[in-house]
């Protein structure tokens, strides 16, 4: 694969990211089969291995990528999360100094390395400041742990607002921002993707295939996905307006002579503002069908065709699984405080 500049921090990365997700209990419990899957994506030319702290029980997914990287840690781009909840108690995740510091530690003995290229804020976290987490990473930098740092799922303000902090404070700045994209929701054209640019920061796009919309499995009109994973997903995967467009794009995908799979992957990397699109298979033929699609490019005739059946900066729907700004889910955000009843 040809490589391709992560935002404006020197590192080359390649058009696709493994993702490490679907690895451990929560998807392929074979931790020997993963690692095969892991040699094969970096044999085919894959060198970014993203995953995180909250994949699997424990850590899980993050022990299985540490088992396949001897030998191989120098050729790797190794990007990890930090902020979700690993375990009870109410100091067990976020994005203050005291977890980053204490987690940082544990996220390095599970993948058995003395460093991590991109460490990343997997969420906002609207109860600290952006100046105290911003702080906790650039000493991570200076002390060798982190060769750079990045944020996840953050609105275009708050990256923006990273920025100015960092500058104000002389603290070390994101590098990087990992957002959801695909052809079903393409939002992040709106802001986000425009304030990276603007910022010299790096993209990696998560769920290219919409969850698995864009495979072409689940049809209008058809069974939807069943068992463990419905749970996660039950709005997106029915959503009526998301079945509709996958409806349209299956023969404009017959027509180009492509699966539907690699029109949604060609397409999530055809942006100049994506570095690098996140792939999380399950199974090894599933890392293979992907593999071998990695080729695809799309002219601009087709191009054209896929915006108009989801305009440019359209969002058909929510991803389920997508963090939601607390100004939406809050209500207090957004109604005034009822007046105290004056006294009788």
């Amino acid at each position: 694969m040809r490589t391709r500049p992560l935002g404006r921090t020197g590192i080359q990365v390649s058009p696709y990211a493994l993702g490490t997700m679907m690895f451990g209990q929560t998807g392929n419990p074979d931790h020997d089969a993963c690692v095969r899957m892991i040699h094969r994506a970096l044999d085919a030319g894959v060198n970014v291995i993203d995953t995180a702290d909250v994949y699997g029980p424990g850590g899980e997914s993050e022990e299985i990528v540490g088992k396949a990287l001897p030998g191989r840690r120098a050729g790797v781009v190794l990007a990890t999360k930090v902020n979700g909840a690993m375990g009870e108690g109410p100091n067990r995740g976020g994005s203050s100094r005291r977890w980053i510091v204490a987690e940082v530690e544990e996220s390095l003995r599970r993948l058995r390395t003395d460093h991590i290229d991109l460490y990343q804020i997997h969420h906002p976290d609207p109860d600290t400041d952006i100046e105290e987490t911003l702080s906790a990473l650039t000493d991570l930098v200076r002390a060798g742990k982190v060769r750079a740092f990045g944020l996840s799922n953050t609105p275009a303000s708050e990256i923006v607002e990273a920025h100015w902090t960092a500058e104000r404070r002389g603290l070390h700045r994101p590098r990087t921002e990992q957002a959801t994209y695909s052809i079903l929701n393409r939002g992040i054209e709106r802001e986000v993707l425009p304030a990276c640019r603007r910022h010299g920061m790096g993209t990696l796009v998560w769920s290219p295939l919409a969850m698995g919309l864009l495979t072409g499995r689940y049809r209008k009109g058809g069974s939807g996905p069943s068992g463990a994973r419905l749970h996660w997903v039950p709005r997106h995967m029915t959503d009526e307006r998301k079945l509709d467009a996958v409806e349209r794009l299956i023969p404009l995908a017959e027509e180009a002579g492509l699966s539907l799979t690699h029109l949604a992957m060609a397409f999530a990397i055809a942006h100049p503002g994506v570095s690098s699109a996140i792939i999380g298979p399950r199974t090894m033929e599933q890392l293979d069908d992907l593999l071998a699609g990695a080729s695809v490019t799309l002219d601009d005739d087709l191009l054209d065709r896929i915006d108009e059946i989801v305009p440019p900066g359209t969002d058909l729907g929510p991803i389920d699984v997508a963090h939601p700004p607390p100004a939406l889910t809050n209500a207090s955000f957004r109604r005034r405080p009822k007046p105290d009843r004056p006294a009788a």
